[in-house]
C-alpha cells in the first residue's frame, strides 16, 4: 500500500515584498484507498499545501519533508513527482493555446508511464472517461481549457485524474464554480479513479457539499498554516453549521502566548547579559 507523509513541513512563498511564511509545520498520512478532507478559512494557507505537495517553484520548503513510499520528494521537480504517482487538480485550470486535449492527454500519460499507451485502448479510454463526465467528443480536439467555462475545465481536470491514473490526488477546491449537476458529475469522477486504482485523495474545500458526494475517511481543520483538528466526516457538518471562529480566535491567541514568552526570553537575555558579563 502507497502511503503520502507530509512531515513537519514549513513552506514560504515568494511576494512583492519577499518571502512570506504559510505554512507552519503541517503533519498528514494519506494511505492508498483513503480520502482526507482539508477545511479552513481564506488565507489558511490550504492552497499552498497543494501547490507544496505539488512543486510549484514559487513555493518553498523551508524545513519538513514530503515522502511518498519511503522516497523523499521534497526536492524532486514537478515531472518528477507526477512520475512518482501525484496528481494536482488546480483551483483555477490553466488555459493552453496550441494544444489540443487530445495531444495533451497522450504526451502526459506517455511522459509519465515511460511509454506511449496502446492507440486503440486509448481511444477507447478517452472516449468512455468523456461520455462518463458528460464532455462532448468535440472537447478533445479544442485547445485546452481554452475556451471553457469554469465547469467544463473542472470536468477536464477529472478527466486527466481518470486517465493519468496517479497514486495520490490533491483536489484544490475542485467544487468551486460548479453548478449541483456538474458537482455530481466531478465528484462521480474522483469516486470512479478511487474504486478503480485505489486513489488516495486531499480534497481542500471550504464547504461540505462536495463531501455529500465524496465521502471523506478523516476532515482536518486548518487555520494560519497549521492543521488544528482532525476527525471524521461529522466534523465536516459542525464546520458547516459554527464556521471557523472558534479555531481561528484559538489560533490567534496561541500565536499571541507565543509571541509574548518569546519577547519575554528575548528581554530576560538582555538583563541577564550585563550581570554575565560583569
Amino acid at each position: 500500500m502507497s502511503v503520502l507523509e507530509i512531515r513537519d513541513l514549513h513552506v514560504s512563498v515568494d511576494t512583492e515584498q519577499g518571502a512570506k511564511q504559510i505554512l507552519r509545520g503541517v503533519n498528514l498520512t494519506i494511505k492508498q484507498g483513503e480520502t482526507h478532507a482539508i477545511m479552513g478559512p481564506n488565507g489558511s494557507g490550504k492552497s499552498t499545501l497543494a501547490y507544496a505537495i505539488a512543486g510549484h517553484p514559487k513555493y518553498h520548503v523551508t524545513s519538513g519533508s514530503i515522502v511518498l513510499d519511503g522516497e523523499d520528494l521534497t526536492a524532486a521537480t514537478v515531472d518528477a513527482r507526477a512520475r512518482a504517482g501525484v496528481f494536482l487538480a488546480m483551483q483555477y485550470p490553466v488555459e493552453i493555446p496550441g494544444v489540443t486535449v487530445t495531444n495533451f492527454l497522450r504526451t502526459a500519460k506517455t511522459a509519465i508511464d515511460g511509454s506511449a499507451p496502446p492507440i486503440r485502448t486509448w481511444v477507447k479510454d478517452v472516449r468512455t472517461s468523456m461520455e462518463n463526465l458528460r464532455m462532448d467528443k468535440a472537447f478533445a480536439e479544442r485547445n485546452v481549457n481554452e475556451g471553457f467555462s469554469g465547469g467544463e475545465k473542472k470536468r477536464n481536470e477529472i478527466l486527466q485524474l481518470e486517465l493519468l491514473k496517479p497514486k495520490f490526488a490533491v483536489l484544490d477546491e475542485t467544487d468551486s464554480g460548479l453548478d449541483v449537476d456538474a458537482l455530481k458529475i466531478v465528484s462521480e469522477g474522483v469516486n470512479r479513479a478511487k474504486e478503480n486504482t485505489d486513489l488516495g485523495v486531499l480534497l481542500i474545500t471550504h464547504y461540505n457539499r462536495i463531501l455529500r458526494y465524496i465521502t471523506p475517511d478523516f476532515v482536518h481543520v486548518f487555520v494560519a498554516g497549521q492543521v488544528v483538528e482532525s476527525g471524521g466526516p461529522e466534523l465536516a457538518v459542525q464546520l458547516e453549521n459554527e464556521g471557523y471562529d472558534t479555531y481561528v480566535a484559538a489560533s490567534a491567541a496561541a500565536a499571541e502566548a507565543i509571541a509574548s514568552a518569546e519577547a519575554a526570553d528575548a528581554a530576560a537575555g538582555v538583563v541577564a547579559s550585563p550581570a554575565v558579563n560583569a
